[in-house]
């Protein structure tokens, strides 16, 4: 007798998407960089809250693609040559952040405030509908 995994268990129709969001979760990085938070803000939503030190709204990207809300940022120094640091402890590097959003969650809004980039997520809850099946004759 084979072990089955949960998306191929026979029960679990059509979920076969979960093994691809779990994979590809798993690829998105595990760093630590930039550090966020993720809340709970009502019943249907949250708040994901990155530290973004340094960074300017034009520095950042948000983008959602394939239902994967995706964070990504980059410093223009613009006066980098005439700048001399007796020490360098602030990090000025590129990142990319994924978070994979499940069906009906949403980016509502996006705000820089103070260093910290709040986005929030809303989850639309569909109307629940009771389908009848006819049954024919073969």
């Amino acid at each position: 007798m084979s072990k089955l995994s949960f998306p191929s268990h026979p029960l679990l129709l059509g979920f076969d998407q979960l093994e691809r969001l779990v994979e590809r979760t798993a690829r998105a990085g595990t760093d630590g960089y930039p550090p966020f938070n993720i809340e709970v803000t009502g019943e249907n939503s949250f708040r994901i809250t990155l530290a973004l030190a340094g960074f300017r709204e034009a520095d950042l990207s948000i983008t959602v693609e394939k239902r994967q809300l995706l964070v990504r940022g980059q410093q223009q120094d613009d006066d980098r040559d005439t700048r001399v640091f007796l020490h360098r402890g602030i990090a000025a590097r590129q990142f990319q952040r994924a978070f994979a959003l499940a069906e009906g969650v949403e980016v509502h809004q996006a705000q820089l405030a103070n260093g910290l980039l709040h986005i929030d997520l809303v989850r639309n809850e569909p109307e629940e509908q009771v389908q009848t099946v006819t049954i024919t004759r073969g």
